[in-house]
Formats: structure tokens, C-alpha cells, sequence
């Protein structure tokens, strides 16, 4: 049964300016720089009949290519912060592209997601790290600015049933017109 999610991968350049962030905070388990990506919807443990149907809608999605960049930091949990990510900046075609797969997932029987999306590379999970340690790590990074990359595509990823951070595999890939 694989445990599956839609996402864009992040390209080399990308990935080798976001990992000279690694380091500097202390309870990081900092993520793999191969395991890098943005996920677009998380369907979790499938049946490999029900992952045909996946692959099948994504397939369907026809939407055009787009360019996106990552500008500055964020940590997810405000009281005990449990992840550091680099922000996606504002995108309307990422938004719609990440719309369009949640819909389609939906019609497939998937609920809804609960949060809101908020596109981003996780850097590192975070074990017992103190909220002023991320703060200093997040404001040090404040102007944190990446070139624009292109879109051309999205993934299906699999992954196992791990702590988090990989390995991911792409099943599947998804080219945008």
C-alpha cells in the first residue's frame, strides 16, 4: 500500500542555496537536500487500485507552467515550533495548481485539507528547540531570497512510513502546458 502526495520538485540550484541554511539550531533534523519538494496535497496510504485512480486524475489537470521563488523563513508551531521552512513567494498559478489537484482529489472521496496552504521546502523538523533559538535562526535568515525557477511539471511522490523527511520517490510525473 503506498503512502502517497502530489508536490514540485525543487531544482539543483535551489537545492544547493537552501542547504547552506542547514546548521546553527540546535534540536534540527535537518532534511536531505534529494528529499527537497513542495507539496501540493497529501493523500496518505492508498491501495494500489486507488493509486491508479490518482495517477489518472492527476493526469487530467491542464494548466500552464509557471515560475516561482522562495523568499524567507518561517517555523511551523508558534508555542513549540516543530519545522523550519523556506517560503514559497505568492503565486497565483501555484495556488491554482494546488487547487485544482485538491478538487480532483476530493472527487476521488479524500476530505478536504484542514489547514490552509501555505506553500514550502521544510528544512528541518525540530526536537525540543527552544522558540527564541528558531526566532534568532529565522531572523538571521530574514532576506532570504531565491532566484525565480520554472514549473514545468508536478509529481506524483511516494513515500514510507517513516518519521518524516524521506525517502521520497517520484511514482509519477504531471507535465504542465
Amino acid at each position: 500500500m503506498p503512502r502517497l502526495f502530489a508536490g514540485i520538485e525543487i531544482p539543483p540550484t535551489i537545492t544547493t542555496r537552501l542547504s547552506l541554511q542547514k546548521g546553527g539550531l540546535f534540536g534540527a533534523r535537518w532534511i536531505d537536500e534529494a528529499n527537497y519538494h513542495i507539496t501540493l496535497r497529501f493523500m496518505g496510504d492508498v491501495s494500489h487500485t486507488m493509486a491508479d485512480e490518482i495517477v489518472f486524475h492527476l493526469s487530467q489537470i491542464r494548466l500552464p507552467e509557471f515560475e516561482i521563488l522562495l523568499k524567507g523563513f518561517g517555523a511551523f508551531g508558534t508555542k513549540k515550533p516543530h519545522s523550519v521552512f523556506a517560503a514559497v513567494g505568492a503565486n497565483e498559478d501555484l495556488v491554482q495548481l494546488q487547487g485544482e489537484v485538491d478538487r480532483r482529489m476530493q472527487a476521488l472521496g479524500f476530505k478536504p485539507d484542514r489547514h490552509s496552504f501555505t506553500p514550502h521546502v521544510t528544512l528541518a523538523r525540530l526536537k525540543n528547540a527552544e522558540p527564541i533559538d528558531v526566532a534568532n535562526y529565522l531572523q538571521m535568515r530574514d532576506s532570504f531570497e531565491t532566484e525565480r525557477f520554472h514549473v514545468p511539471r508536478f509529481v506524483l511522490y511516494s513515500s514510507r512510513d517513516s518519521i518524516g523527511g524521506g525517502p521520497y520517490a517520484i511514482e509519477d510525473s504531471f507535465d504542465l502546458l
